[in-house]
């Protein structure tokens, strides 16, 4: 849900509330309960902007449009955790494709993209989200990453969530940066593209921001809105989501995954990624 939104209805809820004001706000601070009387009385009075500029102050960055990739095989997290945080700001949010039609996802869902590459020429933040063996392929796709440079030229954040840092360092806009990606090969793949590994959960380097596998990119998000809009709102974003991260083990990580596990999990990777790089390599020496 929008923030903005919300915020649409809650006038006419406090007029109904106030009678039981002191009671609700019993464990608020008194500074805070003193500032949160005065902004109730300033929504009741209908001042829902100067009320959501006080609160939420506003953007550091003329943010107007989000693009984010998506392709055959594209990680349904990697896409759909960005476009939920970054869609929170209010903006145009788009799933942009490569060609028209339908896109099936990694887990076989099918999506309608709001657009495709060839009509799109500029954006404020281009999202690239990883996935599997559609991914690798992307990152020898000249027409996907000639689009990428392209958007980069004027673009205010560009960012890569999981494997999608492999497309992002394809197009050479990682040479000399700071990075992070999915923990498979990871040190390997940035370093092929000149970029150097960070092992973090999210990375920033100037414009770019990288992330590691999958959940990663809803941090990062998080990050990007917070350096845009500031802490309020990016806490606001956050109890709108009830993001509390709170796993019922230790894992998702490799220092924190059993080495069993892991050693399973990298030969699984191996197996759907080891032989399709080699014939890729191959067709791109030829």
């Amino acid at each position: 849900m929008k923030i903005q939104n919300i915020l649409l209805g809650l006038a006419l809820w406090l007029t109904a509330a106030q009678a039981t004001f002191g009671q609700r706000h019993n464990s608020v601070a008194e500074k805070d309960l003193l500032e949160i009387q005065k902004l109730e009385s300033d929504l009741i009075a209908g001042k829902h902007t100067k009320v959501m500029n006080q609160v939420f102050g506003t953007p550091q960055y003329n943010i107007q449009t989000i693009g984010i990739l998506v392709y055959d095989g594209v990680n349904d997290l990697d896409m759909m955790g960005p476009r939920y945080v970054l869609g929170g700001m209010g903006v145009r949010t788009e799933l942009i494709a490569i060609e028209s039609g339908h896109v099936k996802t990694i887990k076989g869902i099918e999506i309608v993209p709001d657009n495709v590459i060839d009509s799109v020429n500029q954006l404020d933040i281009l999202v690239i989200p990883g996935g599997f063996q559609q991914t690798l392929k992307a990152t020898y796709n000249q027409r996907i990453l000639d689009w990428i440079r392209k958007i980069d030229e004027s673009s205010t954040f560009t960012a890569s969530v999981c494997t999608g840092g492999w497309i992002l360092g394809a197009t050479g806009l990682l040479e000399g940066k700071k990075a992070t990606t999915n923990w498979y090969q990871a040190e390997e793949m940035l370093n092929k593209y000149g970029a150097t590994f960070t092992n973090e959960r999210f990375t920033r380097d100037g414009k770019y921001w990288t992330s590691a596998g999958v959940t990663a990119g809803m941090d990062m998000s998080l990050a990007i809105m917070q350096e845009i809009w500031g802490e309020n709102y990016t806490q606001a974003q956050m109890l709108d989501m009830e993001y509390d991260p709170a796993p019922p083990i230790a894992g998702g990580s490799p220092k924190k995954t059993d080495a069993v596990v892991h050693w399973m999990l990298k030969s699984m990777y191996d197996a759907g990624l080891t032989t399709l790089l080699d014939s890729l390599e191959n067709a791109n020496k030829n």
